[in-house]
């Protein structure tokens, strides 16, 4: 078997800090990255997702796996390994979803439908980037920190000593960023930033040269809502509190806010003090869910921005997910 410096124990290190709240492990024993085909596969794969790890061996995936600090991770595998491999990784909490990768589907068909975080076998990687797609979207909306906290009648926690964390540090990170001053400097500073963490990724680098040319600060929660970089890091950061990418958005962060209360006060003052229904899907683990029904009355934090909808959208059918 062909080993290269892309495939080798060493090269399992990230290219870059993640930015996002995934990544893609693809697993095959034939990979040669000479090779036009499995160059043309591993360019589809990183218009998908930027983060695209390469094995060549089980060890090596489950190495890796060991080490990871709560990312969700999509496994691409080959039939012949994912055969051995998936019965030592499948129970592993952040593993989100499961693809065997190889022409001989009938065959793989037989011992997948075993597994229940496997959603196929594909005899081309095309449906596999498609379902990829869907499946990192529905990631992004679900991965969401959430600060679940008991509350007295008057509407206070007990003890401040046992407030969750993340929902305090949020808490400080929002008062200093809402008071700071930021420079046109701040703006270049977070283009730079976005174009060397998706140097890789051609579909983001041109949503950022769109984001360096028309960004306005009207235009935030457009951006927000936008299948692209800007909701994908953000959330990221909020979610991992990571103080250096909430500090490069800061700016950001504050346009969102501003717009956002101006748009809030605008609808009340249209509503007439009438009361309008919306909904949020969100899924969570079956830990938070259970925290959640423990405390009924109490206070429930998500920490980020948190767009409703006027219909009711379904909910995940994901086993791990309440």
């Amino acid at each position: 078997m062909k080993q290269n410096n892309a495939t080798s124990p060493t090269a399992m290190r990230r290219r870059r800090r993640m930015t996002e709240n995934y990544m893609v492990i693809w697993v095959d024993g034939n990979i040669d990255l000479e090779n036009e085909d499995y160059q043309n596969t591993l360019v589809q794969l990183r218009d998908v997702a930027i983060d695209v790890l390469i094995c060549t061996e089980a060890t090596q995936c489950i190495i890796f796996l060991n080490d990871m600090d709560n990312e969700k991770v999509f496994i691409i595998s080959s039939g012949t390994i994912g055969q051995h491999l998936i019965p030592d990784i499948h129970d592993m909490p952040y593993i989100h979803a499961i693809y065997i990768f190889s022409d001989n589907k009938q065959r793989h068909e037989a011992w997948s439908k075993n597994w229940g975080k496997i959603k196929g076998v594909y005899t081309s990687i095309t449906p596999i980037c498609d379902a990829l797609q869907i499946a990192i979207k529905q990631c992004n909306q679900h991965n969401i920190s959430v600060s679940i906290m008991d509350v007295n009648a008057d509407g206070f926690s007990e003890d401040l000593n046992q407030l969750e964390p993340s929902f305090m540090y949020s808490q400080i990170f929002k008062e200093i960023l809402l008071n700071m001053k930021y420079s046109q400097n701040a703006f270049r500073d977070l283009v730079r930033f976005c174009q060397q963490e998706y140097e890789d990724d051609s579909r983001e680098l041109k949503f950022i040269d769109e984001f360096q040319r028309t960004y306005r600060p009207t235009t935030a929660i457009w951006w927000y809502t936008s299948d692209c970089f800007v909701y994908k890091m953000l959330n990221y950061a909020l979610r991992k509190l990571d103080g250096d990418i909430i500090i490069r958005m800061g700016f950001y962060l504050c346009d969102v806010h501003r717009k956002i209360t101006y748009l809030y006060k605008k609808q009340i003052s249209q509503c007439h003090g009438q009361i309008f229904l919306v909904y949020r899907g969100q899924g969570l683990s079956t830990t938070d869910f259970k925290k959640l029904t423990k405390n009924q009355g109490g206070l429930i934090a998500f920490n980020s921005f948190y767009p409703p909808v006027r219909i009711a959208m379904s909910r995940s059918n994901s086993p791990w997910m309440a």
